[in-house]
């Protein structure tokens, strides 16, 4: 049987990159999974398109999940779909780099919005629904631990997304819902290609940084998001696991 076997996941910002392949990740272990996206309808497709011809199940439900109407929305098409819901992960972010001199409101909104609020908004709708053994995994950054300058903002994103993992896990724990967190380390995706950080110096600094040495792939992060989501993590809460190739 496996892992996931009977479970139902909603993935936020499933359409590419590391939630596409945490998605079909999940799907593989056996878990029904609902692909978020909110503007990229084409790509939530193919992941489901994916999924499906590999005998999974999956949806696309497209959610500004920054909106509180529209997360619960997605929370809601879930059980609607699945009749129930055992794993969130929230894994929608924005990343967009300014020096200090460089920083606005709108560009602070905009990542905290996203990255924060989007997590908090999601947690909410899907903490009504999850039961025991239900499992939350939030997707922060070892921006954390490398503190890349030009990154203020977004490092602090995923600081505060760090921080609310904990408490929430301590606050969830008496319904015994695990809360962790996945902190990945400089993975190869559509959009570090688009922002022109593949291939370029700055990548190659990013590596030469990696004890593991080399960059990461989706994949090695949704196999740790599968673990985490599984019963074989029954006895894991409130722990950020770096998942960075060996970066502190």
């Amino acid at each position: 049987m496996s892992k996931l076997e009977g479970k139902v996941a909603v993935v936020t910002g499933g359409s590419k990159g590391i939630g596409a392949a945490i998605a079909k990740a999940l799907a593989a272990d056996g878990a029904s999974v609902v692909v978020n996206y909110a503007s990229s309808k084409a790509g939530a497709d193919a992941v489901v398109e994916a999924i499906t011809a590999g005998g999974g199940r999956a949806i696309a439900v497209q959610a500004d999940i920054s909106m509180t109407v529209e997360a619960q929305g997605l929370i809601e098409a879930a059980v609607a779909k699945f009749g129930r819901l055992d794993v969130l992960v929230n894994n929608s972010g924005v990343y967009e780099f300014a020096a200090i001199e460089e920083v606005t409101a709108e560009h602070y909104r905009r990542l905290f919005d996203v990255n924060v609020l989007g997590a908090l908004f999601a947690t909410q709708a899907a903490a009504k629904h999850l039961g025991e053994g239900g499992s939350i995994i939030n997707i922060s950054s070892a921006v954390t631990d490398v503190l890349m300058p030009t990154s203020a903002v977004y490092t602090g994103t995923k600081a505060a997304l760090n921080g609310i993992s904990g408490v929430l896990a301590n606050e969830l724990a008496p319904r015994k819902i695990r809360v962790n967190t996945v902190s990945p380390g400089y993975v190869v995706t559509e959009g570090t290609q688009t922002a022109g950080i593949a291939g370029s110096e700055m990548e190659a600094g990013l590596v030469a940084q990696t004890p593991l040495g080399r960059a990461g792939h989706p994949d090695d992060i949704a196999r740790v998001v599968a673990f985490l989501a599984s019963d074989d993590a029954r006895w894991v809460t409130g722990e950020v696991i770096n998942a960075s190739g060996g970066v502190r």
